[in-house]
């Protein structure tokens, strides 16, 4: 009777062994669906999104750019901007405590791509991870809302802490000087060079 007890006792620590194991492999992980990047380390790894919302992120001095993506978290987070966030710099990210926003559960994970801005479901951290990324599956409660879009050394730079002011980005790229003429009567238009040809065909024009 008790050999029989041990066998059933092993069977049962295996049984949840292989469970465990099992929960473990299928959790969802950062790079799960990401657009990425591994040719140049010192740039974030995960790619920006396409139409994505850009921001500003100033600690002090430093502007800090970024994207953030459709997600229902980072939809919230852009409805409140301009948006101050107290952060501190940590060993792998700047982060801090922040309002109660909406998030998919769905798209929670563990760990982070270096250079993710998340926001972590168990305080609630608004953070922005720039090392680490090989090490960092253990920790859980992440959602992705974006990634900044700067070399990761001009946030690892910084250090302290920062009442970071956040807000959208509404600069406008310089649109090219165009110049209108013909070709076999034929109008069309088309940009101008920046050299110092053009600039002399400019001032003849």
């Amino acid at each position: 009777m008790k050999r029989t007890m041990m066998i059933l006792l092993a069977i049962l620590m295996m049984l949840s062994v292989c469970m465990t194991a099992s929960a473990e492999s299928g959790k969802r992980v950062a790079k799960d669906g990401a657009q990425m990047q591994t040719d140049d380390s010192t740039m974030p790894t995960r790619l920006p999104p396409e139409n994505g919302t850009k921001i500003l992120l100033h600690f002090g001095d430093t502007v800090i750019p970024g994207v953030l993506n459709d997600s229902e978290t980072a939809r919230a987070l852009i409805a409140k901007l301009p948006y101050t966030q107290h952060m501190s710099r940590y060993s792998h990210d700047f982060c801090g405590v922040t309002e109660d926003l909406p998030y998919n559960e769905e798209e929670e994970h563990y760990g982070w791509l270096n250079g993710d801005i998340d926001y972590a479901t168990d305080a609630p951290y608004f953070t922005i991870l720039f090392e680490d990324q090989d090490e960092s599956e253990i920790y859980g409660s992440q959602v992705n809302i974006g990634v900044i879009t700067c070399p990761l050394s001009d946030i690892a730079a910084l250090n302290g802490s920062y009442d970071v002011l956040i807000e959208l980005d509404e600069s406008e790229e310089e649109e090219e000087p165009m110049m209108q003429m013909k070709i076999n009567d034929t109008p069309v238009t088309v940009a101008w060079e920046n050299n110092e040809s053009v600039a002399a065909l400019k001032e003849l024009a």
